[in-house]
C-alpha cells in the first residue's frame, strides 16, 4: 500500500504539466482529463523500478493516448476539434469552474487552440511536443511511428499552416487587414456608418447557420444593420485560405469562420461558415498583431 501511495504521489508531481500537454492536444478539457486518467491507469501497471525517467515517460504514454483518441476521434467522423465544446474539467481531486477554463485556453492561445483542429493527429501531436514543450524528434518518432526525419517533415507543415507561410503582395495583404479590421472594430462598437463604408454597396453575406431566405443577406445598408453592435468579442484576425478574414472562438472552441472577397478595397461578399466539415476543409492559420 506505501509503495501504491508513493508512485500516486510522483504522478501528483507531473499531472499539471500531463494536463497542459493533453489538453493542447485535444482541445477538450474533459478528454484531456481521461487521457490523464490513462497514463495513470498504465503506470499503476508498470514496474516502477524500470523508469529512468518518469516525467519523459508519462509524456510519452499520454501523448500516445491523445494520438489514439485523436485518431478514433477523426474515424468516427466526430466533430472537429475547433468545434469541440470543452467541458467542465472535473476528477475527483481537480475541478476547474468556467473562469478557470478561460485562463487555461487564454494561457495556450485561442486562436492557436482553434488553429490547431486543423491539423491531422500526426501533425498536432508533433507540433505541440516540439514546439510548446520541446522535446525533441527523436523522442517524439517513437510516439507518432513515424521517422526522425518525417517527424521534422510533420513539425514544418505544421508550422507554415499555424503561421500563414502563404506568400502574400504586401500591399493587397495590408489593405485586406485594414478593411476587415475597420468592420471588425465599427461591429463591435456599433459604428454604423464606418460599417456601410467598409462594404461594397452590393454586399452579400451568405450564413450557413440559416435557412431559406434569410440565409443570404443582400446589400451594405442591411447588412451593416444587421451586424452593428452585435460583434463577438472571442472575433479576431486570421488568414482563411491564404486571405484575412475573421474567426469566433471563445475559450478555443471554433464557433464559426468569416471568410472575405474584396472589391476595390470593400467587402464585396461574406461567407459565414460554421458546419464543422466545411470549417475541416479550410486552411485557418493564427495571425499575430
Amino acid at each position: 500500500m506505501s509503495e501504491q501511495v508513493g508512485l500516486a504521489n510522483t504522478f501528483e508531481v507531473h499531472r499539471k504539466h500531463l494536463q497542459a500537454v493533453a489538453y493542447r492536444m485535444l482541445g477538450s478539457l474533459s478528454e484531456a482529463e481521461d487521457a490523464v486518467q490513462e497514463a495513470w491507469l498504465r503506470l499503476s501497471r508498470a514496474d516502477e523500478r524500470s523508469i529512468e525517467n518518469m516525467g519523459g515517460w508519462l509524456t510519452t504514454v499520454v501523448s500516445r493516448v491523445c494520438i489514439d483518441m485523436l485518431r478514433s476521434r477523426k474515424s468516427r467522423r466526430e466533430e472537429s476539434i475547433e468545434a469541440h465544446l470543452p467541458d467542465t474539467f472535473m476528477s475527483q481531486e481537480n475541478i476547474i469552474d468556467p473562469e478557470q477554463e478561460a485562463i487555461l485556453a487564454d494561457s495556450v492561445g485561442i486562436a492557436l487552440l482553434a488553429v490547431l483542429g486543423n491539423l491531422n493527429p500526426a501533425e498536432r501531436i508533433t507540433f505541440v511536443l516540439h514546439d510548446v514543450f520541446a522535446i525533441p524528434f527523436n523522442e517524439i518518432a517513437s510516439i507518432v511511428g513515424k521517422s526522425e526525419m518525417a517527424t521534422r517533415q510533420l513539425a514544418s507543415r505544421a508550422r507554415h499552416r499555424i503561421r500563414g507561410a502563404k506568400a502574400m503582395p504586401e500591399v493587397d495583404f495590408a489593405l485586406q487587414r485594414d478593411v476587415v479590421q475597420a468592420f471588425l472594430a465599427a461591429a463591435h462598437a456599433g459604428d454604423f456608418d464606418t460599417l456601410v463604408a467598409a462594404l461594397d454597396q452590393d454586399v452579400i453575406l451568405r450564413d450557413d447557420r440559416q435557412t431559406g431566405s434569410s440565409r443570404v443577406t443582400r446589400g451594405a445598408v442591411a447588412l451593416a444593420k444587421q451586424v452593428s453592435g452585435r460583434a463577438q468579442k472571442a472575433a479576431q484576425l486570421a488568414l482563411v485560405n491564404g486571405t484575412v478574414g475573421i474567426i469566433v472562438a471563445p475559450h478555443g472552441r471554433l464557433l464559426y469562420v468569416l471568410k472575405f472577397k474584396m472589391n476595390h478595397g470593400k467587402i464585396a461578399e461574406v461567407d459565414l461558415i460554421s458546419d464543422p466539415e466545411r470549417i475541416s476543409q479550410l486552411d485557418l492559420a493564427v495571425l499575430n498583431d
